[in-house]
């Protein structure tokens, strides 16, 4: 089958999330022996930004990572009955011109594919207008990364044709390490963003890893003056962008990880855990979470992670975690277990066959073939 997929950037990961879970869903339809195409605007804000902070080096790690996966960047306006020749199923990731959206819905209209929209942000309800203004008369179905997002498209007349499809971890990447060796210290990958957790990150991240004794090193983009000052306050050491691919040897070295949810996705949209819940559960390390509703039972809460309802309570987590070795134990073998039962990209191209399956759309042969090309302009 021929699968084009249309992201944001498939290059890039700075402050751009859903580079991860692409990347190891389209790196799993690969192995598969599906053909497959990404194509990402020329001027994408996240590899843009990449490349300013750290010149073409920076997509050195995606690269070495993922050598199969090679995105067609384009200028627009995109040729779009160009780009979809022979596709059998097209995804539009809601991070794109409406433009190309739009484009897109009208080449189904004229084509035999099958194509679906991939929601994987909380813009459906901090920005629903803006969402409401793209064109999707034209498309089959959509895939929104969690069951209270679905229900949006529902009450927007999405029925049966809106499917959960949860993000998860690529576990041909993020796995325990081969060798253990000494781990030491709190780590936290994320980024400041528009400052939309400060106070929870504050109450949950660095005044906890301070009263705990856990050094806490920190990574991210996009935290201003203000908040480097907040970092220096509580000692945190701050090491700027990580590459997403060299997450799994930080995790490594570290004795827990924590999570702190976005308000969004407490207040708004529960039930949804950012991927990086999955690659560090992935990667085998504790996990301790400030509170977000699991109402979709993802995980087994208290088993796979801790979840605490306050600082105070995440401070007596992080020491129990610090001083026992059979809670991390715990936690390692049992968040692990989770993941690579119901959580890794495999089961998710599962889910997406399954889906294609429920729009009757037709069988295709894989075909083994893929063919990369850097870059064109239109």
């Amino acid at each position: 089958m021929k699968i084009v997929y249309f992201t944001h950037s498939l290059e890039s990961c700075w402050n751009h999330g859903n580079a991860h879970f692409l990347r190891g869903v389209l790196r799993e339809l690969i192995a598969r022996g599906h053909q497959v195409e990404a194509w990402e605007p020329h001027d994408a804000w996240s590899r843009a930004n990449l490349v300013a902070d750290h010149g073409e080096e920076g997509l050195a790690p995606y690269r070495q990572a993922y050598p199969e996966l090679v995105s067609r960047r384009f200028h627009p306006p995109l040729d779009v009955d160009r780009a979809l020749d022979g596709a059998d199923l097209v995804i539009v990731h809601e991070w794109n011109d409406p433009a190309l959206v739009a484009a897109v819905g009208r080449a189904r209209g004229r084509g035999r594919f099958t194509l679906l929209f991939h929601d994987t942000h909380h813009r459906a309800v901090s920005e629903p207008e803006a969402m409401q203004a793209f064109d999707l008369s034209e498309y089959d179905g959509v895939l929104a990364f969690g069951e209270t997002l679905a229900a949006v498209y529902r009450r927007w007349g999405w029925g049966d044709r809106v499917f959960v499809w949860h993000e998860a971890a690529d576990v041909r990447l993020f796995h325990p390490p081969l060798e253990q060796q000494r781990r030491e210290g709190l780590v936290w990958v994320g980024n400041w963003g528009d400052g939309e957790r400060t106070a929870e990150l504050e109450r949950f991240l660095f005044a906890p890893a301070a009263a705990s004794g856990l050094e806490l090193d920190l990574y991210g983009v996009r935290y201003p003056e203000a908040a480097r000052r907040l970092l220096d306050r509580y000692d945190v050491r701050y090491h700027g962008w990580l590459p997403n691919a060299a997450a799994p040897k930080v995790f490594a070295r570290r004795l827990a990880t924590v999570h702190v949810p976005r308000r969004f996705y407490v207040e708004t949209l529960p039930g949804i855990p950012t991927i990086r819940v999955f690659e560090a559960l992935a990667c085998g390390i504790p996990l301790v979470s400030a509170p977000w509703t699991d109402s979709e039972g993802l995980f087994e809460v208290g088993r796979d992670f801790l979840m605490v309802r306050s600082g105070s309570e995440m401070a007596s987590a992080l020491r129990a975690v610090k001083s026992d070795a059979g809670l991390r134990a715990e936690l390692t073998d049992h968040g692990l277990a989770a993941i690579r039962a119901r959580h890794t990209c495999a089961h998710r191209v599962d889910e997406l066959m399954a889906v294609l399956g429920r729009l009757g759309a037709p069988a295709a042969d894989p075909a083994p073939t893929f063919h990369p090309v850097m870059e064109i302009a239109e």
